[in-house]
C-alpha cells in the first residue's frame, strides 16, 4: 500500500528564453504539469509548483547575436514574454523564476563548489574545436556540419535535427564555425567533468530495478539504452563569456555548462519562493516530480539525478513523466522554420478561449506517442466536445432551473431507480479521474470528465424535464436537483483541465469551487440556494476563424520555400556577339487590359521611344491592369511578332520570377527616357 507523501515539489522544464512557447511545449509539459499541480492542490496537498526561464547556453548567445543585442537584453525580452503567456494561459506556477538572478548563480556556484571540494569531479584536458578568425572555443550550437547518420547538411555539433540522432562536434562531416564559416581547428583546453560512469551501477539499480513499473514505457526504454551503452564522463564547464563563472581557481574565461546549470534552477526558484525550501528538496517525505519533454529524459532521469546524488543532500526524482512531441499539421514543429502555433499569437487571435485549446491539447496528448494538432480537429473539438456535451449539460441545468425555480435548488423528492442509478455513477468519478492523474494518465482523465458530462446529458434526455414540467411538476424538482448536483462535481472536477470555464461556472452556480473530496456528493448544492445567472460555458468555432489559422501556415509553407530554394544553374554560354543582337529598351506603359477568356494575359499598349506598340504579357495574375500604367519597364523590342490569341505582340517585357513563382518588373531604378538602351 503507498503511503500519500508529507509534500510535493513538481518542475517543469525551464524554457530557453530564445523565443516565445509554441503548443507542443504546452502539450508535452506545461500543462499536464498544471493540471497534476491543481489536482494537488484541490486535494488540499502541500505542494510548490516551480519553474522559470533557461537564460544561459548558446542558444541564448545564437539568438541575441542574430537580433543585434546582448545576451542579457535577449533574456530580459523572452523572459517577460515567455512569462506572460503562462500567465495568459493560466500556467499556475508558484514561481516563475530565471537564471540569471544572483539567487540562482550563488546556488549553481555552491552546487558546483561542494562537488570540487569533495573530489566528485575529473579534470581533463582535451582537443576541442577552435575558431581562429573568432579567436574563441566553440560551443557545440556553433559547429555544423553533415550528419554521419543521414547526411543532413546542417546537423549542429550536438545533435541532428532531421533524424534526431545525439552527435559530438568531432562526429560532424566537413564541420564549420557558425561564426566565421572557417573551418576550425583543435586546441588543447581543461574541463571539469561528472564521471556518471561511476554511477552507473547505482543508476541500473536505482531506475532499472527500481522504477521500471512506475515510469512510463518511454521513459524507462531510453534510460536503459543509455545505461545498457554505457556511460561516459560529461564535461560540466565549458568555454563560454555567458554563464555562472566557475567559482574555482584556474577556471577563468570558462562558465558552468547549461545541462549542469540548468536544473539546479529547480533549486534556486524554491529558494526565492520561500524560506522553508530545504524542506521540499531535502526532506526523504518530499516526492519530487520533473514534467519534461522527451529531448530531456536523460538529462532529467541520468544527470541531474547523478548531480543529485554526488551532493548527497537531496532527494531524488520519484517520477519523470515525460511526454513524446507534438506535431502541427502532418510536420514537426520547428521554431526555425517557424512553422508553430505561438501561444502569444493564440491568445490574440482566440481571446478567451485559452482552455479551449487546454482542452484539445489535452485531448489530444502525445503521452505514449508522437500526435499531431490540426485546426480541423481544434474546431472538431471545441464544436462537438466542450459546446455540444459538457457546455450543453450546463446550460440546460441552469437554464431550466431559472426558468421553473427562479434560480432556487429545488428539493429532491422519491428517488426512482434511475435517479438512484445516475448519483450512484456520479459519487464514483472523482475517484476514477484522481487514478488517472496520479498515474499522469491526463488524456484519460479528462475522457472520464467528459463522461460525466455526458452522463448528466444522457439523464436529462432520458427524463425529459422540459415535457414532464407539464404533466409532472413534482417530478422535475428531483431531476432538476440531480442535474445541478453533477453540475456542482463537474466545476470541481473539471477546474484542473480548464480552469477559466470552472471560474465561469462557479459564477452560474454562485458557489466556490469546492475541494475534491467534496465532489460526487449528492449534496453539494443545498436546497434553496440561489445559482447565477445563465450565461453559454463555450462558443462555437466559426469555418472562418479556423480558415485564417491554416492560412497562416500555409503562407508559412512558402515562405520557407522561398527562404530555402536552391537558384537553377546557368544556362549554356553565349557570345558576347549574341548578347548584342538583342535590342532591350526602357518603355512606359499606356494602356492595360486582361485578354478576354484568359486568366495570365495582359494587352498593353508601351511607349518605347521608337513607336508605340502591343504587347502580350503573361502577368495577369501579379498585376492589377490600373495600377501598371504609367510604369516603366524593360522591353525586348527586336523579338519577332508572334500572334497570342489573335492579338499581335510586338515585343516581350523583361520580368523577374521568385522561387514561388510569382513575377514582377525588371525596371530602372528611376525614371529614364523612353527609348533609353539597357546593356
Amino acid at each position: 500500500m503507498t503511503t500519500t507523501p508529507k509534500r510535493y515539489t513538481v518542475t517543469a522544464a525551464l524554457p530557453y528564453a530564445n523565443g516565445p512557447v509554441h503548443i507542443g511545449h504546452l502539450a508535452g509539459v506545461y500543462l499536464p504539469a498544471d493540471i497534476y499541480v491543481r489536482y494537488l492542490r484541490s486535494q488540499e496537498r502541500d505542494v510548490k509548483f516551480v519553474c522559470g526561464s533557461d537564460e544561459h547556453g548558446v542558444p541564448i548567445t545564437i539568438r541575441a547575436k542574430k537580433e543585434g543585442i546582448t545576451p542579457q537584453q535577449a533574456v530580459d525580452k523572452y523572459h517577460e514574454l515567455i512569462k506572460k503567456s503562462f500567465e495568459d494561459f493560466n500556467v499556475s506556477f508558484d514561481i516563475y523564476h530565471r537564471t540569471s538572478s544572483d539567487v540562482h548563480a550563488e546556488t549553481a556556484a555552491g552546487f558546483f563548489k561542494k562537488l570540487y571540494e569533495e573530489g566528485k569531479f575529473i579534470e581533463q584536458t582535451t582537443q576541442q574545436y577552435y575558431d581562429e578568425g573568432a579567436q574563441q572555443f566553440l560551443a557545440d550550437r556553433y559547429i555544423v556540419g553533415t550528419c554521419p547518420k543521414c547526411g543532413n547538411e546542417n546537423a549542429y555539433g550536438d545533435q541532428c535535427e532531421s533524424c534526431g540522432t545525439s552527435l559530438n562536434a568531432t562526429d560532424l562531416i566537413n564541420p564549420k564555425s557558425t561564426l566565421s564559416g572557417l573551418k576550425p581547428v583543435m586546441r588543447e583546453t581543461k574541463h571539469w567533468y561528472l564521471p556518471l560512469n561511476e554511477y552507473e551501477a547505482w543508476l541500473r539499480e536505482w531506475i532499472v530495478e527500481g522504477h521500471k513499473q512506475d515510469w512510463k514505457p518511454n521513459v524507462y526504454g531510453q534510460c536503459k539504452s543509455w545505461i545498457d551503452q554505457g556511460l561516459q564522463p560529461r564535461a560540466v564547464t565549458r568555454d563560454l563569456d555567458w554563464g555562472v563563472p566557475v567559482p574555482i581557481e584556474g577556471a577563468e574565461g570558462k562558465v558552468l555548462y547549461v545541462w549542469f546549470d540548468a536544473p539546479i534552477g529547480y533549486i534556486s526558484a524554491t529558494k526565492a519562493l520561500t524560506d522553508d525550501w530545504e524542506k521540499y528538496w531535502k526532506d526523504e517525505e518530499s516526492k519530487l516530480v520533473h514534467f519534461i519533454g522527451k529531448d530531456n529524459i536523460v538529462f532529467h532521469c541520468i544527470i541531474f539525478p547523478s548531480m543529485l546524488k554526488a551532493h548527497g543532500d537531496y532527494v531524488l526524482p520519484d517520477n519523470v513523466p515525460a511526454n513524446e512531441f507534438l506535431n502541427l499539421e502532418g510536420d514537426k514543429i520547428s521554431t526555425s522554420r517557424n512553422w508553430a502555433v505561438w501561444l502569444h499569437e493564440y491568445l490574440q487571435d482566440f481571446q478567451g478561449k485559452g482552455d479551449v485549446l487546454r482542452y484539445v491539447l489535452a485531448a489530444n496528448a502525445p503521452e505514449t506517442k508522437d500526435n499531431d494538432f490540426t485546426w480541423k480537429d481544434f474546431q472538431a473539438r471545441n464544436n462537438n466536445e466542450l459546446l455540444a456535451i459538457l457546455g450543453n449539460f450546463i446550460n440546460r441545468a441552469v437554464v431550466l432551473t431559472q426558468k421553473y425555480y427562479e434560480g432556487a435548488v429545488p428539493a429532491r423528492g422519491e428517488l426512482q431507480d434511475f435517479d438512484s442509478e445516475t448519483l450512484e455513477q456520479l459519487a464514483k468519478y472523482p475517484g476514477i479521474i484522481a487514478d488517472l492523474i496520479e498515474r499522469y494518465r491526463f488524456r484519460e482523465a479528462l475522457s472520464e470528465l467528459m463522461n460525466l458530462a455526458r452522463l448528466g446529458n444522457k439523464y436529462l434526455a432520458d427524463t425529459e424535464p422540459w415535457k414532464l414540467i407539464k404533466t409532472d411538476a413534482e417530478r422535475v424538482k428531483t431531476i432538476m436537483n440531480i442535474a445541478l448536483q453533477i453540475s456542482a462535481s463537474l466545476n470541481i472536477l473539471m477546474e484542473p483541465f480548464l480552469p477559466t470555464s470552472a471560474a465561469k461556472l462557479s459564477d452560474m452556480l454562485n458557489k466556490a469551487v469546492g475541494k475534491w473530496a467534496d465532489a460526487g456528493a449528492a449534496d453539494l448544492l443545498e436546497v434553496g440556494h440561489t445559482i447565477g445567472t445563465p450565461e453559454l460555458l463555450f462558443e462555437k468555432v466559426e469555418d472562418a476563424a479556423v480558415d485564417a489559422q491554416v492560412q497562416k501556415l500555409l503562407d508559412t509553407k512558402k515562405a520557407n520555400e522561398v527562404a530555402n530554394a536552391v537558384a537553377e544553374p546557368a544556362k549554356e554560354d553565349i557570345t558576347f556577339e549574341d548578347f548584342t543582337k538583342m535590342d532591350i529598351r526602357i518603355g512606359t506603359i499606356l494602356e492595360a487590359e486582361k485578354v478576354a477568356k484568359t486568366k495570365k494575359l495582359l494587352k498593353l499598349k508601351i511607349d518605347t521611344g521608337i513607336d508605340q506598340r502591343t504587347v502580350v504579357s503573361g502577368i495577369a495574375e501579379f498585376y492589377n491592369p490600373k495600377d501598371i500604367i504609367g510604369q516603366q519597364v524593360s522591353i525586348l523590342v527586336n523579338l519577332a511578332p508572334r500572334d497570342i490569341k489573335g492579338i499581335t505582340s510586338q515585343g516581350m517585357i523583361l520580368m523577374a520570377e521568385n522561387a514561388d513563382g510569382s513575377l514582377a518588373f525588371v525596371q530602372p531604378s528611376k525614371p529614364l527616357k523612353n527609348g533609353s538602351g539597357v546593356s
